[in-house]
């Protein structure tokens, strides 16, 4: 990837998810994370009140960085990462991962990004940033 080739407000290609049980379960399981609103239907819906199985915060924060390091491939460097999660996402919902660049530092081969989810709503559920160095420079 060229720094000349961006301008503030280049896309990054999305990824769609969908989370169901399964996934739901899995990754809470690699995760060491016993909450139950994230793979019990009943406790999450009757004892905690949520209209379905949670997706776990984490995981939204790393389907963001999915979306950096694909982008970036191996030609760049994830130096900055955050988000915050701002709603809840549950199972069975599309949620949209994605970003845009929002400022080339071209001395520093840097380059900041908006990130967020969104809801099918078209509401960020999820917002970051991140910075990232390209050409492999670590300085």
């Amino acid at each position: 990837m060229n720094l000349d080739e961006l301008a503030i407000g280049t896309p990054l290609p999305g990824r769609e998810h969908r989370p169901d049980e399964v996934d739901l379960f899995l990754y809470n399981a690699a995760l060491w994370n016993a909450h139950r609103i994230h793979y019990d239907q009943a406790y999450a819906t009757g004892v905690e009140g949520y209209p379905g199985l949670v997706v776990p915060g984490p995981q939204l924060g790393d389907w963001l960085t999915q979306v950096v390091l694909e982008w970036i491939g191996d030609d760049g460097v994830l130096v900055e990462f955050e988000y915050s999660n701002r709603r809840a996402a549950y199972a069975g919902e599309t949620l949209r991962a994605g970003g845009r660049v929002s400022r080339i530092d071209a001395e520093r081969s840097e380059v900041g990004l908006e990130l967020e989810i969104k809801n099918a709503r078209d509401e960020v559920i999820t917002p970051g940033s991140a910075i990232v160095r390209l050409g492999r420079t670590r300085a």
